[in-house]
């Protein structure tokens, strides 16, 4: 896909953006101490002496949150630095009880990765990825409980955070999107960030500059704490064309931190752009140098579960689906094996079909995840089997299957229940035809006159008489014969 151009008074400029994602690791306990990190407890209720940066307290690193730094880094087809440091980012923030935030610098534990974008025009990219690196969590600040003070909840203060830095490589804000999905996406298959960006435990910095085609690199100004991809979209399209007509009216871009006001939808001004040397880095002297083993490297590397692309790939090659269909089922776990509950033994494509346009379509509308679907793989792929055997018409199988949504109930329940089995039987077929074509004598003169487009509704008129019920292949044979007269 091109770069998406912002067409000016003076010309097209082009947008040039990096991402800056902060996961938050899945893990029981924070990066440096044995505090609690479950979500939603009262305030302050998970604090430990280190995270309260208490005289005397000393941070001890955690190996889930290592491991899961690892993890992130080989799905990310990421050279994993084997040797790594914490430095010491000192500035002050009322939710930062230490004044400075271990994270790491010039030494991350990840360094160059790749991720695989894939756009609603069928085209792919390749997006570069510059680091990640482990950081603690600071705290929140909370203005709404009273009218002259902040108060400050240190319970997310210490959790460890993944800090994933793209190279600026994304072109427009669709691209922006699907980095982000893509992400979000590889982080839950392996289980080391639970992506929920409501909940704040993916969030996201978005740096964003615009140029003429082929020009180097403009100011950039960056978008902080985003915590939805729609509006992280937004966000950077209000703020390149922000920036162009600062340009194109003779004006200069500032360096920047900015925040977006979601309910106006525009970016303003939160500071001036800090840059390295402003925080002062140097190596935590409280923290050694993190040394892995090789091994033990390779031993996480092969922990992996089978993840997004290859199997995209996989279902592209096994049963028969366009890229676009693999896409949209590997696009979460939990879908991508439903689906292939589904397609065992049956129907791929017809499984694909079901799940992505009746299944998804429903549970959009009941606001539910897979997990929580009403109708298990089981009972869709019970569904399949009654209209490959004839019980139900492909008709009557939308009935059932909106039945089965309301109720819960596997299909053969629902059609005994509500009388929905299929007319086979010639006879009564027959006995309806006959009954419509006497009802519709000018209509049936009209079709053998020429007018063969009445056909349809014939089929139509039938259905309508039985209820849906008629077997359409019986119907259409029965009906062709004795409209020829």
């Amino acid at each position: 896909m091109a770069a998406l151009l912002i067409e000016g008074s003076n010309g097209p400029w082009e947008i040039v953006i990096g991402l800056e994602v902060h996961a938050q690791v899945i893990s029981r306990a924070k990066l440096f101490s044995g505090a609690a990190t479950a979500f939603g407890a009262d305030p302050n209720t998970q604090v430990s002496f280190v995270d309260a940066a208490m005289p005397g307290m000393l941070p001890v690193i955690n190996r889930i949150c290592v491991e899961q730094a690892v993890k992130t880094g080989v799905a990310l087809d990421a050279r994993i630095n084997l040797t790594s440091v914490f430095d010491r980012k000192n500035y002050f923030y009322p939710d930062l009880p230490a004044g400075y935030q271990i994270s790491q610098y010039q030494q991350p534990i990840v360094g160059r990765g790749t991720v695989t974008i894939d756009l609603k025009d069928g085209s792919s990219r390749t997006i570069g990825i510059t680091r990640l690196h482990l950081e603690q969590d600071a705290g929140k600040s909370l203005h709404d409980i009273a009218p002259h003070a902040s108060h400050v909840d240190l319970n997310r203060a210490g959790v460890a955070l993944m800090e994933i830095v793209s190279e600026p490589d994304l072109r427009s804000p669709e691209e922006a999107g699907a980095y982000l999905k893509k992400v979000r996406s590889i982080l839950r298959y392996i289980g080391t960030c639970d992506g929920n960006m409501e909940e704040g435990s993916l969030r996201c910095d978005a740096n964003v500059s615009v140029r003429r085609p082929g020009d180097p690199l403009g100011t950039r100004c960056e978008i902080k704490n985003v915590n939805s991809i729609r509006f992280v979209q937004k966000a950077i399209e209000y703020e390149a064309n922000r920036q162009v007509d600062i340009l194109e009216g003779g004006g200069a871009i500032a360096q920047e931190t900015r925040l977006f006001d979601s309910a106006k939808g525009e970016t303003r001004t939160m500071r001036s752009k800090e840059e390295a040397h402003d925080y002062r880095y140097f190596p935590d002297p409280d923290l050694l140098p993190l040394v892995l083993d090789p091994a033990w490297v390779d031993q996480v590397r092969g922990s992996l579960p089978e993840l997004p692309d290859p199997k995209k790939a996989r279902f592209i090659a096994d049963y028969g689906l366009s890229p676009y269909d693999a896409g949209v089922l590997v696009a979460e776990q939990a879908s991508a094996d439903y689906f292939e509950a589904v397609a065992k033994g049956r129907d791929a494509k017809a499984a694909s079909n079901w799940i992505t346009v009746e299944l998804f379509g429903a549970l959009n509308r009941l606001g539910l995840d897979i997990d929580r679907s009403p109708v298990s793989a089981a009972a869709l792929g019970g569904l399949l089997d009654l209209m490959t055997d004839g019980t139900i018409s492909g008709r009557l199988a939308k009935d059932v299957f909106a039945a089965m949504v309301e109720s819960g109930k596997d299909a053969m329940t629902v059609v005994e229940e509500k009388g929905l089995r299929q007319v086979t039987d010639a006879s009564a077929i027959e006995t309806a035809v006959e009954t419509i074509m006497a009802a519709e004598a000018a209509k049936v003169a009209e079709y053998r006159s020429g007018k063969d487009k009445l056909f349809g509704y014939f089929v139509g008129q039938v259905m309508r008489a039985m209820g849906g019920k008629a077997n359409p292949q019986a119907l259409n044979e029965l009906l062709k014969r004795k409209l020829a007269g």
